[in-house]
């Protein structure tokens, strides 16, 4: 039976206190008004005015939509939303990051996951709206993050084996237009600048989507794959460059790049018996970084059931902690879809710790592993997240499913959650609803904060109108 969809909730052990207790001889649920609570704060906590009561549950034709693109949101109270761009981009955008800052951006490097024959990765005027694709012929597109050293990173949720996702790298994105990928010798050709992308071998074959990129070129990624037939789902990985970045201006040569060549580990978790206790139910904790066999184009997930790595449902989207960065520590978050329809298997959010930078580096930090936020009936499928600068709060977007039954509609949402305070346990302190569709065929994806923390950019991934769709969202006290 489908659950209402609440206004919030609050993480970690407060959460445990969900009987219902009489007061004063009526009964009264402690668990809403904890949520209350949560809501009565918002201005200190998120700031936001009030968060919403509800998922939305419009669903806006494509006329309405297509005429006016801002039908297909509802924010918060406080926030305020402006249309980058609307019917010009890729139906599916998906990641994007800032160009060619965080600070200043003037476009979004932008990923659009469809097939070989559509715009794989284009540039968005974020002043404009104006869109102009960059190549054509990647596979889903998906992740993407600009490097320290002035380059692009970007991916292909494409699966494992001798054809499946890779990484590429993009120097000079606003110099190099309609390119051609040929996937099989992972060659570019035509256009405009074609030599200013390559393909990165070096970091394996897999369904990519997140990266977690240190400015040494350290580099964590998962595998979006779920579980089968006893085979574990998809693992995390540590790319280690052979010559890291050490700062400076911008590289001028692609053959400059950490991502030339390095090393490959894969999470295992489980440190008793001598690195023994792994498998199945060890999701958490303590583990290992076990090294992948050096090949020259690793099929990632061939060697993750191999290796037995550590398994998840559906690993997406990661970014970096930024409050852990700035004390020198590697510390990153992402989401595990899991699947809601099925299985009400809602899905979490996991953050992984791996020591400092120079140790995670130098490959002799023992890494952990522990769960931020459960997933449930009202944040079901998480799917992108974003670390919010200054705030320390993290947006998780749902990739929930939307067609329950006897009409019932809860379209996908975007959540803040709090990072973990000064309690005894290691979760969330509370999240709650800011952003919802009125789109019920669409997700939330892409989301990313400037350095502020108050501009939040993000994509309504195949909405209705058939066409993309990117929001600019401010307001945040």
């Amino acid at each position: 039976m489908h659950i209402p969809r609440k206004l919030a909730f609050l993480g970690g052990t407060v959460a445990l206190a969900l009987a219902t207790v009489a007061v004063g001889g009526a009964a009264q649920d402690f668990g809403s008004e904890r949520d209350d609570l949560l809501e009565a704060k918002s201005v200190q906590q998120f700031g936001i005015v009030s968060g919403l009561q509800s998922s939305s549950s419009v669903a806006v034709t494509a006329a309405d939509a297509t005429a006016n693109p801002l039908s297909l949101i509802t924010v918060a109270k406080g926030l305020k939303v402006r249309v980058v761009t609307a019917g010009v981009a890729g139906a599916n955008i998906d990641m994007f990051a800032l160009w060619p800052d965080d600070t200043n951006p003037t476009h979004l490097i932008a990923c659009n996951e469809q097939g070989t024959t559509s715009p794989g990765m284009q540039r968005i005027n974020i002043a404009t709206g104006a869109v102009e694709t960059i190549v054509t012929g990647t596979a889903n597109c998906d992740g993407v993050r600009r490097t320290a050293w002035g380059t692009v990173l970007f991916s292909e949720e494409a699966g494992g084996g001798p054809n499946g996702g890779r990484v590429y790298e993009l120097i000079d994105p606003l110099g190099t237009t309609s390119v051609t990928l040929n996937r099989l010798t992972g060659v570019f050709s035509g256009g405009v600048g074609a030599a200013n992308m390559v393909a990165r071998p070096a970091l394996g074959r897999l369904s990519f989507e997140g990266f977690a990129l240190y400015p040494n070129g350290l580099t964590y990624y998962g595998d979006e794959n779920r579980p089968s037939n006893g085979v574990a789902g998809g693992a995390y990985f540590k790319f280690v460059p052979a010559a890291p970045f050490s700062g400076g201006p911008a590289i001028t040569n692609l053959t400059n790049s950490p991502f030339v060549a390095g090393s490959i580990h894969g999470l295992r978790l489980g440190k008793r018996s001598g690195n023994t206790d792994y498998g199945q139910g060890t999701q958490t904790g303590l583990g290992t970084w076990i090294p992948i066999p050096a090949a020259p184009d690793p099929d990632l997930r061939a060697a993750a059931a191999t290796l037995k790595l550590t398994g998840y449902y559906r690993p997406e989207d990661i970014d970096i902690d930024g409050a852990a960065a700035a004390l020198g520590n590697v510390r990153f978050c992402g989401p595990n879809t899991g699947n809601e329809s099925a299985d009400q298997n809602y899905g979490e959010v996991v953050c992984i710790s791996d020591g400092t930078l120079v140790s995670a580096t130098a490959n002799t930090a023992t890494p952990e592993a522990q769960f931020l936020v459960l997933g449930n009936p009202a944040l079901a499928m998480p799917d992108n997240i974003a670390y919010q600068p200054g705030r320390g709060n993290w947006l998780i977007h749902e990739d929930a499913e939307t067609d329950y039954p006897a009409g019932q509609i809860d379209n996908n949402d975007v959540w803040s959650c709090l990072p973990d305070g000064r309690d005894v346990d290691l979760q969330s302190d509370g999240c709650i609803r800011i952003i919802t569709l009125n789109d019920p065929v669409a997700e939330w994806t892409g989301g990313i904060f400037d350095s502020t923390g108050k501009r939040f950019f993000l994509s309504a991934q195949h909405n209705i109108t058939g066409k993309g769709v990117v929001f600019e969202i401010t307001g945040w006290k």
